[in-house]
């Protein structure tokens, strides 16, 4: 059986897609984040947690600070992306399941305590962060997710003790010598297990 997508989308989403190495300095605007945004934010989770958040680094002041806190072989890349979006998870996001999901006024109550809300806002924000990298394929755009970062450093810098950085992603279109060669990846024996 072969599946609903096309071809040439099957390829923009995963087969021909890398992580971007390379940019050109074309911008990426506001209205494009919005439009990915308003794609991906129904990619599912766990009681509709909605976890993940996105702060857009745009200013060149706040682009120094960043690349301080990336690993050496990500700097000069993130320091020419285009744009480059830190994706966190908001430990607080039980605050918002009154809203998100309304059918169950006890969800909030399942995570009262702290520990069990961090792990479930990594897991879930981290499920957004992958609809978010499609989603950005899905505009035509190039993602170059990364977690060769100081984790402690982003969060001081630029969020707060109620977030958890997961990746810093930088976007754009894909420049000269973008991709490195496709690594190789398991077969499908190799992962599916039939029980």
């Amino acid at each position: 059986m072969s599946l609903v997508l096309d071809a040439a989308a099957q390829d923009l989403l995963f087969r021909e897609a890398r992580t971007a190495n390379t940019f050109t300095d074309e911008p990426v605007t506001d209205e494009q984040i919005q439009a990915i945004y308003e794609l991906v934010k129904y990619g599912p989770t766990s009681m509709n947690q909605s976890p993940l958040r996105v702060t857009l680094v745009r200013s060149a002041e706040a682009r120094e600070r960043l690349v301080q806190h990336m690993a050496e072989g990500n700097q000069a890349k993130t320091a020419a992306a285009p744009l480059v979006a830190i994706l966190s998870a908001d430990n607080e996001f039980h605050e918002e399941l009154p809203h998100l999901f309304p059918h169950f006024p006890q969800a909030k109550g399942f995570f009262g305590d702290r520990s069990v809300r961090e792990n479930s806002a990594r897991l879930n924000a981290s499920l957004q962060a992958a609809y978010f990298i499609i989603g950005v394929r899905a505009a035509g755009l190039a993602a170059g997710p990364m977690t060769g970062l100081d984790f402690e450093g982003v969060r001081k810098e630029f969020l707060d003790d109620d977030h958890t950085p997961l990746m810093v992603v930088n976007i754009g279109n894909p420049g000269e010598d973008a991709w490195y060669p496709r690594s190789p990846r398991l077969d499908f024996d190799q992962v599916v297990t039939t029980v």
